[in-house]
């Protein structure tokens, strides 16, 4: 419920969207990502019925890499959803080296980003932890509980 806008979130909310398998009876074989790994995911045709295809339209967007948008991306196709996509625009990929690191990938999606930013502020500037993260502490989510939040989060959708 906290943070409708950060990546994790916008991961979050499009992987329940990919939950549009189970509603043309694709979920049992179109399953999608069991465990948040952060690792390039495309869906393959698997029998006589693909898996619900989409496309991507950003419409007026910027597509800058590491934008929420493509934060929805990865949570569809990790839903199971099929999306003709590339690495290169989401958090980990190097442009110089041309590699992807999933490692980073993962942490931004479990929210990770937001964990060391609430604990610097927590650390240099409490009212302003108070101010941005009123929310968050009026719940009680400390900054080391967001990972396991995202997590739980997860779990849930797959259940």
């Amino acid at each position: 419920r906290e943070g409708k806008t950060d990546y994790g979130k916008q991961w979050y909310q499009r992987r329940v969207r990919g939950r549009l398998n189970q509603k043309y009876g694709l979920d049992e074989t179109y399953v999608g990502v069991e465990q948040v790994d952060g690792e390039e995911y495309y869906v393959e045709k698997e029998g006589e019925k693909g898996a619900f295809y989409c496309v991507l339209d950003t419409g007026l967007a910027r597509t800058s890499s590491g934008a929420r948008m493509f934060g929805v991306l990865k949570g569809a196709v990790d839903g199971g959803l099929d999306i003709p996509h590339s690495s290169k625009r989401f958090p980990g990929y190097n442009a110089e080296s041309g590699e992807y690191d999933a490692g980073t990938h993962r942490s931004r999606i479990l929210g990770e980003h937001i964990s060391s930013y609430m604990q610097t502020l927590l650390d240099e500037d409490e009212d302003a932890y108070k101010r941005q993260f009123a929310v968050y502490k009026k719940e009680g989510i400390m900054p080391d509980m967001i990972e396991d939040m995202y997590t739980k989060a997860h779990a849930a959708i797959r259940a």
